[in-house]
Formats: C-alpha cells, sequence, structure tokens
C-alpha cells in the first residue's frame, strides 16, 4: 500500500510533499481514536536500550532534518520512534539555501539535499517544545544545534552556546553538528582545536545546570582517518558522551543514477543506501580503537532490519533512520524490531 502511495507522491517535489504528508498525519492524529489505530498499528513492542545515561523504549530514532522546527513530535512517537532527534536548530530563524533543494534519487533509494539549516530559530522551536512536554513525555528528544550561516567560525562557539540553553530544558540529549556539507565552512570546525573548544564550553555549562544531559557530536563519513583518530581522542580526553556516525556525504563513487539527473540534483549532502556501506566501515573503525567505549548511535543506509543487525554488529548502541524512512514508509521501526529481537 505504501509504495503505490509513495510512487504518486514521487511525482511530486521532494519538500513541499515533505510537509503535505507530515500535516496530514498530524491532522489525521488529531483525532483520538485515528492516532490510537494508527499507535497500535506501527509501534513495535518494547526493546529497551540503554544509552549515555537514558532509557530508550527501542534502538530505532529518527535522525536529524526531518522534524526540524518539533513540530510532528506527537505523530513520531505514534510511529512507534524510540527517539526523535530535532533541528538542526540554530540560534535565528533562517531560510536556508535556495528551492529546490531537496531531490530524490530513486534508483539508488537516496536523497541529495542542500537545506543549510533552514529552522524556525532557538526560540520559538524552545517554545514549541515546552508546549509539547507539558502535555506529552515518554518520547525522548535530541535537540541537533549548529550555527547561523552568517556567523564566522572564529565566533561559531557562541551560536551553540546560545541554542544549547534556550533548548536545554525540553531535549534530552544534545547534538553537536559540524559536520554538514551544507552551510559554507561549518566542516572546519571539525578540526580538532576548534572541536574542542565548542564541546568543552558546552560540557562548562552543563555543568551548571541541576540535570546533567549528554551531549553528542555527529560526524562526517568524508573524514580522513587521521582526522577521525583525532575525533576520538578528543572524545575519550573530554569524556564525550556519545558519536553519531555518520552524517551525509558529497561523495558521489556509489551511485548509479545518470549524470544528468545528478547535474539538476547539483550539490548537497547525499544520504540513504550508497552511505550503508561507507558508514558502517568509519563505525567499525572507531569501534576497533583500543578503550574506545564511547556509545555510537549509527546513521547512514539504514532501510530494513538487517541493515540495522549490520550496524549493531559494527559497534552502534543505538540507530537512527531518515532517508529509509521515506523510502520504505511508516512501518520501518516496527519492521526493524522484528528482525533484531
Amino acid at each position: 500500500m505504501y509504495k503505490l502511495l509513495r510512487n504518486i507522491l514521487f511525482w511530486f517535489d521532494a519538500e513541499p510533499v515533505h510537509y503535505f504528508s507530515m500535516n496530514f498525519l498530524k491532522l489525521l492524529c488529531e483525532i483520538p481514536f485515528v492516532r490510537k489505530t494508527i499507535k497500535d498499528s506501527y509501534t513495535p513492542k518494547n526493546i529497551p536500550v540503554s544509552a549515555f545515561g537514558l532509557q530508550f523504549k527501542n534502538p530505532v530514532g529518527l535522525g536529524a532534518g526531518f522534524d526540524k522546527n518539533a513540530k510532528y513530535l506527537n505523530e513520531l512517537e505514534a510511529l512507534g520512534f524510540g527517539f526523535v532527534e530535532i533541528g538542526t536548530v540554530t540560534p535565528l530563524a533562517q531560510e536556508g539555501n535556495e528551492k529546490p533543494r531537496l531531490f530524490r534519487l530513486p534508483q539508488d533509494k537516496a536523497l541529495i539535499n542542500r537545506m543549510g539549516f533552514n529552522n524556525d530559530g532557538a526560540e520559538l522551536i524552545a517554545y514549541r517544545l515546552k508546549k509539547w512536554r507539558e502535555k506529552y513525555s515518554s518520547l525522548i528528544i535530541g535537540g541537533n544545534i549548529g550555527k547561523n550561516k552568517s556567523t564566522p567560525n572564529e565566533q561559531a562557539w557562541k551560536d551553540y552556546e546560545i541554542s544549547f540553553l534556550k533548548l536545554y530544558d525540553w531535549v534530552d540529549y544534545f547534538v553537536v553538528n559540524v559536520s554538514s556539507p551544507n552551510t559554507p565552512g561549518l566542516r572546519e570546525l571539525q578540526q580538532k582545536d576548534s572541536l574542542k573548544k565548542i564541546l568543552t564550553h558546552l560540557q562548562n555549562l552543563r555543568s551548571t545546570q541541576q540535570k546533567q544531559k549528554p551531549i553528542l557530536l555527529k560526524i562526517s563519513p568524508d573524514l580522513l582517518d587521521e582526522e577521525v583518530d583525532d575525533i576520538i581522542e578528543l572524545a575519550l580526553e573530554i569524556n564525550l558522551d556519545g558519536l553519531i556516525v555518520a552524517n551525509t556525504t558529497t561523495n558521489r563513487d556509489e551511485i548509479k543514477t545518470t549524470d544528468y539527473k545528478l547535474q539538476i540534483a547539483g550539490a548537497g549532502g547525499l544520504s540513504g543506501m550508497p552511505l550503508n556501506t561507507t558508514s558502517t566501515q568509519l563505525l567499525k573503525y572507531i569501534s576497533s580503537k583500543p578503550n574506545n567505549k564511547i556509545p555510537i548511535i549509527a546513521s547512514g543506509g539504514i532501510f530494513a532490519g538487517e541493515d540495522a543487525v549490520e550496524k549493531f554488529n559494527a559497534g552502534a548502541t543505538l540507530v537512527q533512520v531518515w532517508t529509509g524512512f521515506i523510502y520504505e514508509g511508516p512501518s520501518i521501526v516496527k519492521n526493524i524490531c522484528r528482525i533484531i529481537t
């Protein structure tokens, strides 16, 4: 049924269809018995997982970028996700890059996006989360934070501070995003010195809070081995709570889509099935390092239970889907959990 619906939706531009679909689901979930029917249909049985001090009802989450502005948490919970990561959130609202900026590559089960951190800004998103928390509390929410496009890299730590403090009371963990390829210069912040300044500053801010919330780092799959080694060394040095492996890639080597279609899509981060092998190899590389016990959320090319099992065997504690959700539909969490139990 979903495959037919997906084929119809794929006739239209990706970004408007995304919002149309989620707004329609939101409308349905406003009817209590319909939401209950959806939840009963798509929520898997609990598979409890403990990671960085949090208890997840199951290990399958939704990656950042899908619900950037925390508008669809009630609906995503009904689809069975064990956790949802909102954002990327920047201090000030920004429109992001020029449209169109999201493209499907069906032949590869992939997406290319150059969204550019379009979001409503930390203050409004924090308010939205607060209102949601007043009604619900069972879903674990991650806050993915980044810098505004206009902020120079030497001042980036201030942007991360603003969003961190604005969201602190309303999310369960944080993800520092310095690995998106769609904000000019952002990936330069993955260098060890820049990264240490941002992460230790956030840890110092956290120490002043009543509750200590986990801070994770999302890394690029395009890093050189020595750059990955630097990040692992830093993560161990500062006792970082976790890593997300990995963000989208600028590499196009593993795709079958024609050059003509790629030229239409243009620049941006590639996600989906072509990232599966790369992300798993990176996950194995990080997990194999001596004395490395950093919990890892695996992201990249997860479409089915077998993909998730592969990530767990490579060292992941939790997994995130995004592109797989688009291609496989609302049953993806239940289908994955059925295999991993």
